[in-house]
């Protein structure tokens, strides 16, 4: 009787509508599972057609090319003698479906819709997709003439039912299915189901991991004892627990498809058992230096483009930039250096070399990324040399740039036009030409970023473009301190979903685990933009002073907004008592105003937001995560009545209890 079973769970870098990729990632995966001796194979969700495919999933072809994969599947000589779990889009009566694939041997064994989607934050399932409603029931599905001459079936169970082998009993989750409250678990292990798989799509959000495997636990630890492969280990866990079997003795049975067919062996009886994974929680910087460092190397080999352009002013911001691309080239190196030939071919594809083999991160980095300080006249020794400092630790190639010229062009233009020409606030100028002067600056360091991007490498003889990158944060987009169209608006952002307050705990980090020395005056220096005057040479322009509020506050704000749903009025009410210490109900009025106020103000720059990491649950990333209207009454007269109305009620009751005592 066999006992032991190996199961192989895939993580797969899928790529939305590229189905021969996909395809190819797929195969390689079962073949790599059967050499493990694994007897059943699960991948990601909707790993033939890539999760991402958005409105892609309207169209008919997507369907057709997702099957036309799934045929492909079928006929492989890979696929045999494993049951192999996929996810496809499939459309059943008309209707839409995020669905598991279950086959073995050429058959169809089942398909399985997802029954509970995913639609918050980044995820619009319902705009695709509809969800199974029929638990516990099956219909029949007639497959496609291309599937039926494969697998002489012309049709298959579709719905929510488990696999009845011959030595187990097999159920599926998908995603979203883990983190309700009813999760299909629960009732599956009541009714005999003894292994669980759930495929997911799930991105990377900073500290979600405790999250995410603390679910994977408490779905195991309702059932079984340790997450241990030995079937016997279940049996005998469950059937001790009496209120367990009282519970399976009246459940409604799951239909079960039977599958002629055995995880296990007959002679396993010295087969050993993996241990339980013990988890390792990265610490969030060094989520911050893995994660986006990751999603980098992806995009830039996907992209085929020769490496990445950084304008680096010498701040907090774009420094950290720096650092998560000279992580990504540790990174690399270490995947080289452990064998990883896949990693090898697209560096070298990178910097087109076939025989290049990177060693050195500083080395790998000076052919990878590209960085540049432009300087103004408002810009200070300090930040040219923390930006040279720096590009020379982590290897990068370095430019430095004066754009006074291309500045005192454009004003003279200006000028011969119009008669005038703008002061700097310092100087008389009003509020508006300060700002006018300080965004002209601003939006020359994007031409020029553009500019090295598309010809550095080819006055250095070498072919291809350079991605460029941004490097506004989170905090600072939320409140909109950025000009529209400057150095903000690149190709990607590595940090636009991070905080102010969590670059500068990686920053930290990098200074110990990365020995770059010169980060610690960067740290310990004011955040500025340098774009007004300095006063006998000391700067007197800073962020904070800027915004009218701290990068603390502006978090603060942040995660009140978007992730407890708060407007002006209920931000106001939770921030009475939350800073009731230090601040009066009339100025914590007024610091909600303010914010609410430039938040209206400038959110019609988030349709120009560049496609940033999502990190944090409170970006304002108007694309994909944060649907707001771009155009606001920034009075918010209604709402600001509401605060005034509740600041003279708890005043007048102050009062009255100062006359008491």
């Amino acid at each position: 009787m066999g006992r032991t079973v190996t199961v192989a769970t895939c993580a797969l870098n899928q790529w939305a509508m590229d189905f021969d990729g996909n395809l190819e990632r797929i195969l390689k995966s079962i073949e790599i599972a059967k050499n493990e001796k694994a007897r059943y194979r699960v991948g990601p969700e909707l790993e033939i057609c890539g999760y991402g495919c958005s409105d892609h999933y309207y169209e008919s072809d997507t369907l057709l090319h997702s099957f036309q994969v799934l045929r492909k599947l079928l006929e492989s000589p890979v696929s045999q003698d494993i049951i192999c779990d996929v996810g496809m889009p499939v459309m059943h009566r008309n209707v839409r479906y995020n669905c598991r694939v279950i086959f073995l041997n050429r058959k169809i064994l089942l398909i399985r819709p997802k029954m509970a989607l995913a639609n918050t934050g980044n995820y619009r399932e319902m705009r695709w997709f509809t969800p199974w409603s029929r638990s516990r029931n099956v219909e029949e599905y007639f497959l496609p003439r291309i599937i039926q001459e494969v697998t002489l079936q012309e049709s298959v169970p579709i719905g929510d039912a488990v696999l009845s082998t011959l030595d187990t009993c097999i159920g599926t989750e998908i995603c979203e299915e883990l983190w309700i409250p009813t999760s299909p678990h629960i009732e599956m292990g009541i009714d005999g189901v003894e292994i669980f798989t759930n495929s997911s799509a799930s991105h990377h959000v900073l500290g979600k991991a405790h999250t995410r495997v603390e679910l994977v636990n408490s779905a195991t630890a309702k059932e079984v004892l340790v997450a241990t492969l030995d079937l016997e280990d279940v049996r005998s866990y469950r059937a001790e627990i009496s209120s367990r079997n009282l519970e399976a003795s009246k459940v409604t049975p799951y239909p079960r498809i039977k599958v002629h067919f055995a995880l296990s062996c007959s002679d396993d009886i010295c087969t050993p058992t993996n241990e339980p994974i013990q988890w390792k929680y990265h610490s969030l910087p060094e989520e911050i230096s893995l994660g986006p460092a990751c999603w980098l190397w992806d995009y830039l080999r996907r992209s085929k483009q020769g490496g990445f352009l950084l304008p680096l002013s010498g701040g907090v911001d774009s420094s950290a930039t720096a650092c998560i691309v000279y992580s990504m080239c540790c990174q690399v190196c270490y995947a080289v250096e452990n064998g990883n030939q896949s990693v090898l071919d697209d560096v070298r594809k990178i910097v087109n070399d076939e025989a290049y083999i990177p060693t050195e991160s500083q080395e790998l980095c000076r052919r990878i990324l590209t960085t540049c300080y432009m300087a103004s006249e408002n810009s200070s020794q300090e930040t040219h040399n923390n930006a040279k400092s720096l590009a020379g630790e982590i290897g990068s190639y370095h430019i430095n740039i004066n754009i006074d010229g291309a500045v005192k062009a454009i004003w003279g233009i200006f000028s011969t036009i119009t008669g005038r020409l703008p002061q700097y606030r310092v100087d008389g100028g009003s509020v508006r030409e300060n700002l006018a002067l300080q965004n002209v600056q601003a939006r020359i360091r994007m031409v020029f970023a553009y500019l090295f991007a598309q010809l550095s490498l080819w006055t250095r003889g070498m072919p291809g473009g350079l991605l460029v990158l941004g490097s506004a944060n989170v905090d600072e987009s939320l409140w909109g301190y950025y000009t529209k169209y400057d150095c903000s608006s690149a190709d990607i952002n590595p940090i636009g979903g991070i905080s102010k307050a969590d670059l500068k705990t990686f920053i930290q980090y990098c200074i110990e685990n990365f020995h770059l020395m010169s980060l610690k005056g960067i740290l310990s220096a004011p955040p500025t933009a340098e774009l007004e005057p300095m006063k006998k040479g000391h700067i007197v322009q800073t962020d904070e002073a800027d915004m009218g509020m701290t990068y603390a506050e502006l978090s603060v704000y942040g995660k009140l907004r978007k992730i407890a749903k708060a407007g002006p009025y209920t931000m106001f009410c939770k921030l009475i008592t939350v800073w009731k210490d230090f601040c009066s109900p009339r100025e914590v009025a007024s610091k909600v105003k303010h914010f609410f106020r430039m938040y209206s103000v400038n959110r019609h720059k988030m349709t120009t937001l560049t496609p940033s990491y999502h990190a944090a649950n409170y970006s304002p990333d108007d694309n994909r995560f944060d649907l707001r209207p771009f155009l606001y009454n920034s009075s918010w007269s209604w709402q600001f009545r509401c605060i005034d109305e509740q600041v003279s009620k708890l005043e007048t009751k102050d009062h009255k209890l100062e006359d008491v005592v």
